[in-house]
């Protein structure tokens, strides 16, 4: 069988005494140079991101993403380099954490499984992270300093018996517990609004920030006194979460006092230095609570001890006073008894002889005005009667019977109306005329109002006959 034709472009063909690898001869090659290139291994500072339990291995990536494009190398922390470095993380109270800017050293290799190339991490400088959030804490530091939130929180009234108290921590945790356990030990009235939080991990500075601003709704309502903010102990680098920024700027914006109990002794934290009371440790904070209210509860019954040791002194001073002064009336008022019974019995003496004469003398003055009494009477009456015949001439000259006696008549409408000008009547209209001794009843056939001449020659006519 003849192989098929095929045509290649001119390409430039290895030569036969060129070197050529398999892949696992290139593998070990590449993992020689880096072994030989960094024999003593190479120190690399990032960021740690994707960390993850393997068994008794550590897996994680490191990566930096300060230059515009990110770059990442996986690095892996076996077993007995755990064993190793524990103890120095423990003294500087660190632990490795998504996050954490690290300054490791590992021996570069590269896995011919994969084909990728990795850092197996022998060795840790602490001094770098604590030194890295140092500088980022100094930085916000300045900035809450400047913008003036570092005291504002500091600035709250704290209210006298503070029992309504909001809380932001993890409630599974034994920070929470101590604190919990320690109000109600104290057999006080208090009354907790918990929102739980994580206070460690991914999301722990938002969660945080967000459990302390719904508290904080809640206190602008008048429902809380305080909030707490309390976390137990751990690694320097977990506690870093209570470094944020956003947190501070929620405390700082409160508007009750807030206290901070983020269990670690040594360091104080920013969210420390904003609120209005740092304590060291969440059961720290709930002995400040309990230690405010029972010191108000002893200041109140102190009070109230004061205040009815000087009442019944005042009251026995009074009833002292009251006791003399009644006895100086009784005494008093029995000479005035005295003196007013012998005024009395002289006034009744003096009234018993000069008693006849003035009945004498009151009864010709009530004799004398009976008299004028009768005379006015007579008079009056007389006068009256005068007046009630002149009323009754006047009476008599306005009736309508001796108006008709005279010759006057009265005219009334078919509607029994008194007809007082020609405008009341119109040609055709029926007129009942009434006379001294009987009555008429006429149809009008004309009416004739009287003119401005009329009016006249009535005038001359009565200008003549005068």
């Amino acid at each position: 069988m003849s192989q098929p034709a095929f045509e290649f472009e001119d390409v430039e063909i290895d030569e036969p005494g060129d070197l050529t690898f398999t892949v696992g001869e290139l593998a070990d090659a590449i993992d020689q140079q880096l072994r030989s290139g960094f024999r003593d291994g190479v120190w690399v500072r990032g960021e740690v991101t994707g960390l993850k339990q393997g068994g008794p291995h550590i897996y994680f990536s490191l990566v930096e993403k300060e230059r515009g494009n990110e770059a990442k190398i996986e690095v892996k922390l076996f077993a007995p380099a755990i064993q190793r470095l524990r103890p120095k993380l423990r003294k500087h109270r660190l632990d490795l954490r998504d996050g954490m800017k690290v300054r490791i050293k590992g021996f570069l290799d590269f896995y011919k499984p994969r084909g990728t190339l990795g850092l197996k991490m022998v060795d840790i400088d602490p001094r770098y992270t604590l030194g890295e959030i140092a500088q980022s804490r100094d930085e916000i530091m300045r900035r809450l300093v400047a913008s003036g939130l570092i005291d504002l929180n500091k600035q709250r009234h704290f209210s006298p018996v503070p029992l309504r108290i909001g809380v932001a921590a993890s409630v599974e945790s034994a920070g929470f517990g101590d604190f919990h356990s320690q109000l109600v030990g104290s057999g006080l009235g208090f009354e907790l609004t918990v929102v739980d939080t994580r206070v460690q991990g991914d999301g722990a500075e938002r969660m945080v920030a967000g459990a302390i601003g719904t508290l904080a709704r809640g206190a602008r309502k008048g429902v809380l006194d305080a909030i707490v903010v309390i976390r137990g102990g751990g690694a320097r680098n977990e506690l870093a979460v209570f470094d944020s920024e956003r947190i501070a700027h929620t405390i700082a914006a409160v508007s009750v006092p807030v206290l901070t109990g983020i269990g670690h002794e040594v360091d104080r934290s920013i969210a420390d230095e904003v609120a209005h009371t740092a304590l060291k440790t969440p059961t720290a904070c709930a002995v400040e609570l309990i230690e405010r209210v029972t010191r108000y509860a002893d200041n109140t019954e102190a009070a109230f001890d004061s205040i009815v040791r000087r009442s019944l002194a005042t009251t026995n001073d009074a009833e002292r006073r009251l006791h003399d002064t009644a006895r100086r009336i009784a005494g008093r008022t029995t000479a005035a008894v005295e003196r007013a019974d012998e005024r009395l019995s002289m006034r009744h003496g003096a009234l018993k002889a000069l008693a006849p004469a003035a009945l004498d003398v009151a009864s010709v003055r009530i004799g004398d005005a009976a008299t004028r009494v009768v005379e006015l009477a007579s008079r009056s009456t007389e006068r009256e009667r005068g007046r009630l015949d002149v009323l009754d001439a006047r009476t008599a000259a306005v009736d309508p019977a001796v108006q008709l006696a005279r010759g006057w008549t009265i005219s009334r409408s078919a509607t029994g109306q008194i007809v007082r000008s020609v405008a009341d009547l119109a040609p055709g209209d029926t007129v009942s005329t009434s006379f001294i001794d009987g009555q008429i009843t006429s149809v009008v056939d004309t009416v004739q109002p009287r003119t401005e001449r009329d009016d006249d020659n009535t005038t001359e006519s009565t200008s003549a006959n005068d």
